[in-house]
Parts: C-alpha cells; structure tokens; sequence
C-alpha cells in the first residue's frame, strides 16, 4: 500500500451537496449509479479478472459499511434498534428495503433480505448472485454494531431469477 494516497475515503469526500448542487440538489436517477458502478466492474474485471473484481467489491462495501455506521447510524447495544435504524436509513436513502428473516445470535446466523436493491432490482437474469458490495456492506455494519467480524455471501438475487436480495451473514469465530 501506498504512504501518499490520492484518494483516501473520508466521509468529508461526499462534500456539502447544498453548495455544490443548489439547483439539482442531492437527486440522479438510478441508471448513473449503475453506469458508474457497472463501468468500474467492467474494467477493473478485464484488468484483474473477475475473482479479484468481487473481492474489490466486497473490501469497498466493508469500507462503505465502517463509514455508514459511524456517520448515519446511533450507536446501539440493542439489535432491534440497530436493525431499526439500519433499515429506516435503506429506504430513506433510497438504497433498499431491508427485511430481517432470521436472527440466531448465539450461533452468529442472520438471515435478512433487500428488495429493490440498488445493485440490481431489475436487472436481467445472469445466472450469477450480483451483490459483492452489499456483501462487503452487511459485514462490516454487523461487526459495527456487535464487535465481532461477520462472513456475508448473498444466497438469492434479482440477478438468478428471484425477485429480493437474500443474504446469509455468519459470525467468523
């Protein structure tokens, strides 16, 4: 890794919309996220290939996920609450409808859902799960909130015919 990094996340990167954007304001439709994202997957796959592309992908969420935490969500001990705020910020955002369909805690599962997931709602089928990001992203909110790392990998897609965003989240022990 690089000492003299151009390009470092900080939150501060997002800028003051209000400024920047007095007339647009923070809005874009959905088809410039997904030609920014899908322009990134496609070249960084021809340079890396696609193993290493999805492994960019799921780093980048974690990241995302580190930063969503600290900077929109209230720290919380309480699951329902965190769970709560997660999912209140997803729709207010525009990001997805975030669903929990199974909680184990003590065996470290959690089983949730996103509908009209910003990745791919809508896309069409491609035999393959999409959401490395969203993967990324899940981890690192649930190693937020409880402390502990998590292993997400998404088990159903918009992308392999199913119509919501399935992801299975086991603790690493």
């Amino acid at each position: 890794m690089t000492q003299n990094r151009k390009y470092k996340f900080s939150w501060e990167l997002l800028g003051d919309i209000r400024a920047g954007r007095p007339h647009l304001g923070n809005q874009t439709r959905l088809e410039v996220y997904r030609l920014m994202q899908f322009a990134f997957r496609d070249v960084l796959e021809e340079r890396f290939g696609h193993q290493e592309t999805d492994r960019i992908f799921y780093e980048a969420g974690a990241l995302a996920g580190r930063e969503f935490y600290a900077n929109v969500l209230q720290p919380s001990g309480d699951l329902n609450d965190f769970i709560r705020q997660v999912q209140e910020a997803l729709k207010e955002l525009g990001i997805g409808i975030l669903r929990v369909e199974k909680t184990d805690m003590e065996k470290g599962e959690i089983i949730l859902s996103i509908a009209e997931d910003l990745d791919c709602s809508g896309l069409p089928d491609l035999d393959f799960e999409f959401c490395t990001f969203d993967e990324g992203f899940i981890a690192s909110l649930l190693e937020c909130f409880s402390g502990k790392k998590f292993k997400v990998r998404e088990i159903d897609c918009w992308c392999t015919g199913d119509r919501t965003c399935r992801f299975r989240a086991n603790r690493i022990e």
